[in-house]
Order: structure tokens, then sequence, then C-alpha cells
């Protein structure tokens, strides 16, 4: 049986001892139906990835003793991901997907064809933990706080190249980017298009000859810039 895989945030070094959340200790005891003794993978984001070994389990308790550093900490690529939220399955598979390709930021962006109010943060936390843990990856993405796509224009950072895909439009060729900017299922609107365009850190791209849905896009707009080396420029 493969051996659990856990995010956790605290400081992971030989003999330290840690107690694991209760929906953690649910997990491995329920779920996973382990017990003292048996061991688990630990990663933090910071200090590589550690075996430990179950030290007391109960229903919503357990302890683990940090043992041996089984793998260093990689220096990751740093390619953000700006979404517009989709009905609730769409945007969980998004960020599910986003983290599993090693997106480092998740930014929720509101759009005037954006269907979703609002987002559930601490659900989308879940599910990025979640699949960082399933991936082997040892970082979990920055989930940021949603904001308007003006709003997100006029503060984006300097030197970071954003690649918009747009339907129907832009070159095939995909940019060395730092972000990809994936829109609603309704796709931007003519005024929203025309601010992307005339942005200068901005560079519209097609995803290929067919109307994608959403979180297609998101997939394959990342396996793409993955391809051209998660290059920020």
């Amino acid at each position: 049986m493969a051996v659990p895989r856990l995010f956790v945030p605290g400081e992971l070094a030989a003999g330290v001892s840690l107690s694991l959340s209760p929906e953690q200790a649910h997990y491995l005891g329920t779920v996973m139906r382990l017990s003292a003794g048996d061991r688990v993978s630990l990663f933090n984001g910071r200090d590589g990835e550690w075996c430990a070994r179950i030290e007391e389990i109960r229903r919503d308790k357990a302890r683990v003793a940090v043992e041996t550093h089984t793998r260093p900490q990689p220096r990751e690529p740093d390619l953000w991901l700006v979404f517009a939220p989709l009905k609730r399955d769409a945007t969980d598979l998004v960020v599910q997907k986003a983290t599993e390709l090693g997106a480092s930021v998740l930014l929720p962006v509101f759009t005037a064809r954006t269907n979703a109010a609002r987002i559930n943060a601490d659900r989308l936390a879940a599910i990025a933990r979640e699949a960082a843990e399933q991936s082997e990856r040892l970082t979990v993405p920055d989930l940021r706080s949603p904001i308007p796509l003006p709003d997100l224009l006029a503060s984006w950072p300097e030197g970071r190249r954003l690649a918009a895909a747009i339907e129907r439009g832009g070159p095939s060729a995909i940019p060395q980017a730092g972000a990809l900017l994936v829109g609603p299922e309704g796709g931007f609107t003519t005024a929203e298009l025309d601010v992307l365009r005339a942005a200068r850190f901005v560079s519209p791209i097609s995803l290929g000859p067919r109307i994608l849905r959403a979180e297609t896009a998101v997939i394959a707009g990342l396996a793409l810039l993955q391809g051209e080396g998660w290059s920020t420029i």
C-alpha cells in the first residue's frame, strides 16, 4: 500500500513531533486504517519531504514523529493561473488540475460574464492541498482572493507577461509567459478584449481551432506553457 502523503504547516526536521488536524487523523485512521507505528510522508513547501511514524492516533487526533529526510525541496516553476470562476464542479476541476500541473498561484478574476458570484476559498484550498498530496509535488499553490479584471490589470506586477487565451484570436505560437489567463464560459466581452489587447504585458494566444470549455483551456494552456519552459518575462 502506498504511503499516505500529507501537507503540514509546521517545521519538518528529524526528531520533531507534530499534531495532525482532525481531518488528517480521520483520513489516516478511518479511511486508510493506519495505526501507531505506520509510516506517513510529510511536506510543508519549505523543508522537502520527510518520512514520519504515527505515535498515536484516535478518531480525531493523531501525532507523528518526523524521522528521515527523503526528498530535498526543489526549485519549482513560478507560473500563475488567472481564471474566471465557473460552476462549482468545474471550478473544483480547474483548481485540482492546475495544482497537478504545477501552477504556483491560483488567482480568481471576475469578468463581465463570470457566472459565479463568489468562491468558497476554504473548499478550494482543501482541493489544492489534496491535489498536491496526490501528485507528489512538494508545494501547495497560493490561492489568492478574487479580484475584478480591471483591478487585476491595473495592479499587474511589472515584468510578468500574461498569456491570455482568446477564442479565435491571437497567434498560434505560445510565447514564454509567467501567467495564463482563461476567461469565463461565455468568453470575454468586446470591451474586455480591447483592454487586454491594449495592455503591453498581455500576449493574446490561441489554443487551437476548436472552442474549448474553460476548464479544458486551463489544462491545455498550462501544458503548453510548461512546454515553453515555464519562463517569467
